[in-house]
Formats: C-alpha cells, sequence, structure tokens
C-alpha cells in the first residue's frame, strides 16, 4: 500500500471525531447556559462564591455567563466560525478548570455552579472539585481537537466555505 493513501486513510475519521467533539462541547454549553439562563441571580451567587473578581466585574460576568455559553454553544453544534467558537469554549473551559482548582486549593467549600445553582455548599454537602475539574478539562481538550481540525462534518463553515481546513479535503485527494 502506498505510504500516502495509508495516510490519507488514516485521516478520513478525524472529521468525524472533530465533529462529535463540536456536538458534545456545543451541547454542553447550551445545557449549561440554558439551565442558568432563567435565573441570573443564581449565575451571579455562583460567580461570586468563586471569591476570583471584584465585585462588579462578577456580577458581569454572572450576567454575561449563560447568554456566551449559549451563543458559543450554538456556533459549535451548527459549525458556523467553528473555530472561533472552538478557541472561547476551550478558553471558558480552562477558565473553570482554574476556578474550581481556586475553590479547592483555598478551602472554599462551594458548588461549582457550572448547570446552575452555585454558591456555598449547606451542610453535609460535599464539593465535587475533582470531577469538575476532570470533566471541564476533558471539555477543553474537545475545544483544543476542533482548533486544530474544524469544521468536521455538517458544518456550516464547510458548506459556506468558511473551513479552512476543510474535512472534505481527504476524500478529494483519494
Amino acid at each position: 500500500m502506498d505510504a500516502s493513501l495509508s495516510s490519507r486513510s488514516a485521516r478520513l475519521p478525524i472529521p468525524w471525531v472533530t465533529t462529535v467533539a463540536r456536538l458534545v462541547l456545543g451541547g454542553v454549553l447550551i445545557a449549561a447556559g440554558a439551565l442558568k439562563i432563567g435565573n441570573p441571580s443564581d449565575s451571579v451567587l455562583a460567580v461570586k462564591a468563586y471569591q476570583l473578581l471584584p465585585e462588579s466585574v462578577a456580577i458581569g460576568v454572572g450576567y454575561a455567563l449563560p447568554i456566551v455559553e449559549i451563543v458559543v454553544g450554538v456556533l459549535l453544534v451548527v459549525g458556523l466560525l467553528t473555530r472561533v467558537a472552538a478557541v472561547i469554549a476551550a478558553l471558558l473551559m480552562l477558565a473553570f478548570v482554574f476556578g474550581i482548582g481556586w475553590a479547592w486549593a483555598n478551602g472554599l467549600r462551594i458548588d461549582c455552579g457550572c448547570f446552575g445553582g452555585g454558591g456555598q455548599l449547606g451542610a453535609g454537602q460535599e464539593p465535587a472539585y475533582l470531577i469538575d475539574i476532570l470533566r471541564d478539562f476533558g471539555l477543553a481538550l474537545l475545544g483544543v481537537w476542533t482548533v486544530r481540525f474544524p469544521p468536521g462534518r455538517f458544518a456550516l463553515d464547510g458548506a459556506l466555505g468558511l473551513g479552512g481546513d476543510s474535512a472534505d479535503d481527504d476524500l478529494e485527494d483519494l
């Protein structure tokens, strides 16, 4: 078998992996934003609980975060501006990893507020910081993958010729 043909064949699954990464990351962001957007005061409370930002900034972030999550999630799901959306999503996830790590390192007992709620934990409740960090780091890796191999299958970027590294190039070379 020709080495270049073998190399091309090995790359064929990449657009499908990217599609799954894009859809999972986008779906998680949409769900997280949707669960927060109906009660923005809880989102503000969750951001304040981390004690990382000045109060005025925490309030702004708390109100804006659900909207950003939903917009970026929708862009990823439909595959529009895929690379930009994936960069923003990966940076968000890394910020969440940092924030949760900060809370853990500083002995804060808070709910991450990742999917609504948030703030101080009640008596008898324990934080799940390690699970939250691993989940968000994994999601950040999906964002990095999507930045590296955009846009995947069934993406508007590909249909509109905005994909840059079009996944269909692999098939055309065969």
